[in-house]
């Protein structure tokens, strides 16, 4: 697991390694236990390495392939090394080291952009054609590994992390208007968009071209996208069972493969205890850790975001050595201004509590298992999908999905909030950006499963994207590798045709929620349905206590609803409730007043909408204002 960064001067000028080495310096957290770089004329490939596969020089890189034609520099983990190995072998290729990157980069030798099909991994990576001076910059099916890239003053900068840009002389910050306002109305990015202005995130599942004279820029290619659908095979809810329980095993044990120490995140729910009970069958010594939260302050259905007491449960049970840190309410302005730095594009809903769990591991362990993907590939989230299940047709479906993610800011108010940037957001239709999601999966939609198919297609495309990036970028920030088993390809394969039916149990009778009621609509939902992840929740309880199987899905999440009322309510005060705030600069002060004011009064339930606030303000401080500068 590593970090790169990288130059290429469309006009032939030599890349400046001064330039190279700030880019591949101010990422160092990803990899602080070596560092490269490599320069051919108007290219400059730099590479920051956390050694996880054997650690030995001969994992170095930039890599060069035997022949001298192609230079790779690679952030990742291969899970099929050893079989692509032996492959390669018996094609004549030598291999002089047991690194993961060495196979990486002798099978885009052997087979170009196609062996991208081939792994079984989390990737990013950036490959140089010395003969040909083309670059190929590509990211995993799933988006695990993040890669940026920006055009600027004829030059293509590109890295794991947007900081490396922030350090070469040709790139200047600005804001990114229309990304604020996707942002702020799904807390979220689903395009290829940063709030940085020009910069661009390369899509999961897909390479660009680039070619040294700029006669070829950003020429994308998509090499795997999520297909979910319902298959015709009759089989068996047991065959299905019975084929999940062998995926499964595979997935965990092919991830615990590593030269280093391997723990695992314990939660307290379903996902990421079942990954520690067959994580222990092989480590029976594995380090464990749980993030819990003081819930002194904490009221309603809040009381229950403390999972540590099942946390307790499952690591007595299997044996585990049990690490915890608890949260409290001033814990979160602690670690902004460092999250945001890491962060740098902030997606998703309050990732503080990742970044205190990370920190905790990455004292004990390298590399750390996570139930991340389990929900999106098994349907996890009942009260979503069906929302939109009884739609009559592909438009229908869009109204009424799009209706439910405005997560921040309801359609209504857009124009009044940024008022102060009217000009530049106009045009912006977000309603158009969540139709486009869908472009390359099938608008065939006749029943209820069909339906809930283009959910998961969705979650997974945006939502578990978004999961994704942050536990990278707070997980890397100390230097620590996660690993995601649910994001195996052959189980994600399986998990996509497992027929709606062995996912979720209720499809004729859905029940009618109202998604703005203040509360925990998920639980609400289980107690009365007792639905969601079936197939998957009845696998698990061959391995885990029924109790745990059985359990209401539960975010992983902080009581912030309470706090920023109680605990933390001097914290949005003083950063949110005043004129000067940079924030203002492009949304209007009194709309947003108004919007904290009901959360604090308790009218309405807007703790996502204040973490986000929260978070662009620290980001405009840190970015637009400088702050960076201190960590650089």
């Amino acid at each position: 697991m590593c970090g790169l960064a990288g130059i290429l001067n469309f006009d032939g000028a030599p890349a400046s390694e001064t330039a190279l080495k700030a880019m591949t310096d101010i990422i160092a957290h990803r990899g602080p236990d070596d560092s490269g770089s490599f320069i051919d004329g108007a290219l400059g490939l730099g590479h920051r390495r956390l050694a996880i596969i054997d650690l030995s020089p001969s994992g170095h890189q930039p890599m060069v392939s035997a022949c001298g034609r192609f230079v790779l520099a690679y952030n990742g983990e291969l899970y099929n090394a050893s079989p692509l190995r032996a492959a390669l072998e018996r094609k004549g290729h030598r291999f002089c080291g047991h690194s993961d990157t060495e196979v990486v980069l002798n099978a885009l030798v052997e087979w170009g952009p196609d062996a991208l099909k081939r792994f079984n991994a989390m990737f990013a990576l950036a490959l140089w054609d010395r003969r040909e001076k083309t670059l190929i910059l590509a990211r995993d099916r799933y988006g695990i590994k993040p890669l940026y890239f920006t055009v600027t003053n004829g030059s293509l900068l590109f890295g794991s992390e947007i900081k490396s840009m922030l350090m070469h002389p040709g790139f200047s910050i600005a804001l990114n208007y229309p990304s604020l306002l996707e942002y702020f109305t799904f807390q979220n990015i689903f395009t290829d968009n940063t709030l940085f202005k020009g910069v661009k995130l390369l899509p999961a599942g897909t390479w660009a071209q680039f070619k040294a004279d700029g006669s070829v820029i950003d020429e994308r290619h998509t090499f795997w996208d999520f297909q979910f659908f319902e298959t015709d095979t009759l089989r068996t809810e047991e065959d299905y069972l019975e084929e999940l329980d062998e995926l499964f095993h595979q997935a965990v044990n092919r991830q615990l493969v590593s030269d280093v120490e391997v723990g695992s995140y314990l939660s307290g729910g379903m996902d990421s205890g079942s990954i520690t009970a067959l994580a222990t069958r092989s480590n029976p010594n594995l380090k464990t850790f749980t993030c819990g939260f003081d819930m002194t302050s904490a009221s309603g259905i809040e009381l229950s975001f403390d999972e540590r007491q099942n946390a307790e449960r499952m690591s007595y049970l299997f044996g585990t050595e049990q690490y915890e840190v608890i949260l409290k309410g001033g814990d979160m302005a602690r670690i902004m201004p460092s999250l945001i730095w890491h962060l740098e594009d902030p997606r998703i809903g309050q990732s503080y509590p990742n970044a205190f769990a990370a920190r905790l591991a990455s004292k004990f362990v390298k590399v750390v298992l996570s139930g991340a993907g389990g929900d999106e590939i098994f349907a996890g989230y009942p009260w979503r999908y069906y929302r939109a299940s009884t739609a009559t047709d592909f438009d229908d479906y869009i109204d009424k999905y799009y209706v439910f993610w405005q997560r921040l800011i309801p359609n209504r108010l857009v124009k009044s909030l940024f008022a102060p940037v009217a000009n530049e957001v106009e045009g912006v239709w977000t309603r158009n950006i969540f139709r486009d999601v869908f472009l390359s999966h099938a608008n065939d939609l006749n029943t209820p499963e069909d339906f809930i198919n283009h959910s998961l297609y969705f979650e997974a495309k945006t939502f578990l994207h978004g999961l994704l990036l942050m536990e990278d970028k707070l997980s890397m920030a100390h230097s620590l590798e996660t690993r995601v088993p649910f994001l195996d390809n052959d189980l994600v394969d399986f998990g996509m045709r497992v027929p709606t039916r062995f996912k979720l149990a209720n499809l004729q009778d859905v029940l009618k929620m109202n998604e703005n009621e203040v509360g925990d609509k998920g639980s609400m939902y289980f107690q009365r349905t007792r639905d969601g992840k079936l197939i998957l929740r009845k696998m698990m309880s061959r391995h885990i206590p029924n109790e745990i199987t059985d359990r209401a899905k539960q975010g992983f999440s902080g009581p912030d609803g309470s706090w920023f009322k109680g605990d933390s309510i001097d914290y949005v005060r003083d950063t949110l409730c005043r004129p000067d705030a940079e924030i203002y600069n492009v949304m209007d002060y009194s709309v947003v007043k108004d919007l904290i004011e009901e959360h604090l009064s308790g009218k309405t339930n807007r703790r996502l909408l204040i973490w986000s606030l929260l978070s662009f303000e620290t980001w405009c401080r840190m970015f637009l204002k400088g702050g960076y500068e201190a960590y650089a």
